[in-house]
């Protein structure tokens, strides 16, 4: 499908999608852990949804098991921005869709059972820390393009791993999501089915790429939101708190909220910063073992992040 007629759908899309939710009032009221204080529309997040409907539409034999299991979690993850769901319930879900992803990759025939269990464990960890990172205006949006174009080029140019519409469809659904959640007063927010799916849609992208190339270095393509994702569970852990539960403890959120920076100049340094870890990932891929190309990408981010702490002391 051209990649105009592609955007102008989407936007299509996304227009009739706010008729729906101004009609049956999906809504996002902040409260005292929001990042935002306006009333906005919830789930805008759902034409990365449709962007997957569609790609699946022109390559229906690829994409099968992919899109079932993108269906399932981002389905569940919709009913869950009207109605709080039980965690269990979610769980199972999550599971499911992810079984059904392995399968269409091929996952289960070459891993044994730990590893297989391992990879579980971490997509589903991927996706609830990409969930819990969607606080502010752009963050989701701006930083999942850092990743997807990032993508695109170790596709083109290094290994070819997987379709190229494959990364471009999601491509295009930020690129119409960002237009009305890129903003001071922002016209929708992701919501869970946003966060849920693209989370769903890189993360399966990463995996198809480490498979092609056996080299685990391109999970480095997630490091900041790692990095902050891990911090903060540690932080919480410390003070003894719920690490499921709301809150306003993430980095970007102290930045946003205690230091008053302009939602979008975050999001934007968040997406940045990965954009300069993945050109260090893509210039030094083949030249480090993957243990020295975790350390020398992830030790400074781990050393910048106590300064969360000095951020977040009571001003004078």
């Amino acid at each position: 499908m051209n990649y105009l007629l592609l955007l102008a759908a989407l936007f299509g899309a996304i227009l009739i999608y706010f008729k729906i939710a101004d009609k049956f009032n999906i809504i996002d009221k902040p409260n005292e852990r929001s990042s935002h204080s306006d009333i906005t529309l919830r789930g805008g997040g759902v034409i990365f949804w449709v962007a997957g409907a569609i790609y699946s539409c022109f390559h229906i034999q690829e994409s099968g098991w992919f899109l079932t299991g993108f269906t399932l979690i981002s389905l569940i993850s919709f009913v869950d921005d009207i109605q709080n769901l039980h965690s269990r319930v979610r769980f199972a879900i999550h599971m499911t869709a992810v079984s059904l992803a392995f399968y269409g990759i091929g996952l289960f025939e070459i891993l044994n059972i730990w590893q297989i269990t391992l990879a579980y464990f971490f997509v589903v960890g991927v996706i609830n820390a990409y969930n819990f990172m969607d606080g502010i205006n752009g963050i989701t949006g701006l930083y999942s393009l850092s990743i997807l174009l990032a993508l695109a080029f170790i596709n083109n140019k290094i290994v070819a791993f997987t379709e190229s519409d494959f990364i471009w469809y999601p491509v295009c659904a930020s690129l119409v999501f960002l237009f009305f959640n890129y903003r001071k007063h922002a016209k929708c927010f992701a919501g869970d089915v946003g966060s849920v799916s693209i989370a769903f849609w890189i993360i399966m992208l990463l995996l198809q790429l480490v498979m092609k190339t056996g080299n685990p270095a391109w999970l480095l393509l997630l490091t900041v939101y790692g990095v902050d994702a891990a911090g903060t569970v540690i932080h919480r852990v410390y003070l003894k708190q719920n690490i499921f539960q709301p809150h306003r403890l993430h980095f970007y959120q102290i930045l946003a909220n205690e230091q008053k920076i302009d939602h979008r100049t975050v999001s934007f340094t968040y997406a940045l910063l990965q954009g300069i870890v993945s050109l260090v990932v893509i210039l030094f891929y083949n030249r480090l073992p993957a243990i020295a190309l975790y350390t020398l990408v992830v030790l400074p981010f781990v050393a910048i992040y106590p300064l969360k702490l000095r951020l977040m002391a009571p001003t004078k």
